[in-house]
């Protein structure tokens, strides 16, 4: 009764918002941890390749649940392309996105988590099962089969080696002294040298030096014979820095699944289709099946993910022949007379039959 009494006349106490200074300073407290790791993620390279991964699972279609709708389907690209992995709080209309979560394990199988739902005021923490829970996986290791790898994660030094490249051309244009020139001047009085030095010195893209002639060239010659300015801006050909670059962007668009001719300046159109096709059949189709067996589990129904044909994945000159060719073999299969069940094994026999789901 007291502790009541007490309770009803304190005073609120006031917290700081997610915006505030304290979140700042744990922010910089978790980047001094964490350390220079995952700087990679910070490249252009990197975030054009999640975009891809976000744009393809936005506009894939999903059958059999209304839960995961298209702002759901790019958060758990996003988070799965940066974090290996996606977490989500299971509720009676929606799916909440959780920004970190702890996980109980029995047999390597997730049994209950620990999730921090983000607000807008700080997170809120719940501890719920498995079955609240649907969580992604990819890129998992057999050491834990309940956590993912990020791509960046499985090619940790491709993914440093593109920072440090970026990094150092950063410096290279902040720092170096492009464009300036050491220029050959008849020599002066020293004050007036070091007047001359004194009115280009800082000057980025301007003659930085002043020097004088004899002090460069032998005494009793022309001073002005074979002298020109001396460029000091660095040559960044024979460090390879191009060659560099390239390769690590390449081996960074290859570890998520997208081929290095779609960032090509010189690609045409049939090598943009084909790197389509290659991201949708090869990485984010699985983990649309991966998404869609983990919803089947935990939501229930019948759930199919299909991220080929929204984004026309396909050849469609090439499908449109093949269904000529299949509608005349329909026809020439009913002049011969054969039965359905006849039609259905030749089908199977070139992988046509049914439960093949290919797109």
């Amino acid at each position: 009764m007291i502790n009541w009494i007490l309770n009803r006349f304190r005073a609120p106490e006031t917290r700081s918002s997610g915006a505030g200074y304290t979140a700042a300073v744990i922010a910089a407290r978790s980047s001094y941890v964490i350390g220079a790791t995952g700087v990679g993620e910070l490249t252009a390279t990197v975030q054009a390749c999640v975009t891809l991964w976000e744009g393809a699972f936005a506009l894939a279609d999903v059958q059999g649940t209304g839960l995961l709708d298209r702002r759901t389907m790019a958060l758990i690209a996003r988070a799965a392309a940066l974090r290996g992995e996606a977490v989500f709080r299971i509720t009676g209309n929606r799916l909440i996105a959780a920004s970190d979560w702890d996980v109980s394990t029995r047999d390597g199988q997730p049994r209950a988590y620990r999730l921090n739902l983000p607000e807008a005021g700080g997170a809120r923490s719940e501890t719920v099962l498995a079955a609240e829970v649907l969580h992604l996986r990819i890129g998992s290791d057999p050491v834990t089969p309940w956590a993912g790898t990020s791509p960046l994660r499985r090619a940790p030094l491709t993914a440093s080696l593109l920072n440090e490249v970026e990094t150092a051309l950063r410096d290279v244009y902040r720092d170096a002294p492009l464009g300036s020139l050491i220029v050959p001047l008849p020599e002066g009085s020293a004050d007036d040298m070091e007047t001359m030095r004194a009115a280009f010195r800082g000057r980025r893209g301007s003659s930085l030096v002043i020097e004088g002639v004899a002090q460069a060239t032998a005494a009793g010659m022309n001073p002005n014979v074979g002298k020109s300015p001396d460029q000091l801006s660095p040559d960044l050909s024979k460090s390879m820095t191009g060659e560099t670059l390239d390769a690590a962007r390449n081996a960074v668009c290859m570890a998520y699944g997208v081929l290095p001719g779609l960032v090509n300046q010189s690609t045409t159109g049939p090598m943009v289709r084909e790197a389509q096709r290659h991201l949708a059949g090869w990485v984010l189709q699985p983990m649309a099946e991966l998404l869609a067996e983990e919803a089947r589990a935990k939501l229930g129904g019948d759930v199919v993910i299909d991220v080929g044909r929204p984004l026309q994945a396909f050849d469609a000159g090439g499908r449109a022949r093949a269904l000529s060719q299949l509608v005349e073999a329909m026809g020439r299969a009913k002049e011969l007379g054969l039965t359905p069940d006849q039609w259905s094994v030749a089908l199977q026999a070139v992988n046509w039959g049914g439960g093949d789901n290919t797109a």
